[in-house]
């Protein structure tokens, strides 16, 4: 029997990471059939409910999920991303906040690998955020992503645009010259900094940052289109008449 199930489950799984929703779900229906309690069994229905436009009954099972393990975070982030979707912003915070909790006083002591998979969850949920336009609400979750994550420098850069998108340029500039200092190499960086720099009317300095980019990388072909747009006109000349956009993306 137990050796029956597993074969079931995992083809089901396999199914499910393939996408192949339509074959997965009568899979994962003769799997509830059984007496074994599976949180992830209860997740991939979920998800495909989701998929299919089916909140509630995806909100029900995603619970279903958490009732047998609470700290099971793919279906506590499944669950906060619905309740999202649907306006319940709160809730979808706390549900997410709760496993956190949980999970930190059953381990008691610090794991990179669980909090490096925590911090991911906690960027999905700001990717979340900003695409609604929820600027405070994302950098809280890129905040808590930084303090669990070793990958400092992209999610700094990620926190800067935020910055941006929140008016506060000062902040993002600020967050980007100790990332720099920090990581001197990082091209990306710079030329991010460059823009913001750019936009804030500080044309000299951003400048400054691009040519530093081409000391390190010569052909960088952004820093030298940024340079080629800027260097030798007039910046007390509106941009907008010489035919060149104040407002550079990044």
């Amino acid at each position: 029997m137990e050796y029956q199930y597993e074969a079931l489950f995992q083809e089901a799984k396999e199914q499910f990471i393939a996408g192949n929703y339509k074959v997965a779900e009568p899979l994962i229906a003769q799997l509830l059939q059984k007496p074994r309690r599976n949180p992830e069994v209860y997740q991939m229905l979920g998800t495909i409910y989701y998929d299919q436009g089916k909140f509630n009954k995806a909100i029900k099972t995603f619970q279903r999920a958490l009732e047998i393990d609470p700290t099971y975070t793919d279906a506590s982030v499944g669950l906060s991303i619905i309740l999202n979707d649907i306006g319940r912003y709160d809730e979808g915070k706390k549900v997410f906040e709760d496993a956190k909790k949980l999970i930190d006083l059953r381990a008691g002591r610090t794991d990179p690998y669980i909090d490096e998979k925590i911090a991911n969850k906690h960027e999905e949920l700001a990717d979340l955020y900003f695409q609604y336009k929820k600027y405070n609400e994302a950098l809280e979750q890129l905040l808590k992503a930084q303090k669990l994550s070793s990958r400092k420098a992209e999610i700094v850069m990620r926190i800067s645009e935020v910055y941006v998108h929140q008016g506060s340029s000062d902040k993002a500039i600020k967050e980007l010259k100790n990332l720099i200092i920090e990581f001197p190499q990082f091209i990306q960086a710079r030329l991010k900094l460059g823009v913001i720099l750019y936009n804030n009317s500080k044309t000299v300095e951003a400048i400054e940052q691009w040519e530093n980019v081409l000391i390190r990388d010569p052909q960088n072909p952004e820093a030298r289109k940024y340079i080629r747009q800027v260097k030798g006109k007039d910046i007390n000349t509106t941009m907008s008449s010489r035919g060149i956009d104040r407002d550079m993306e990044f």
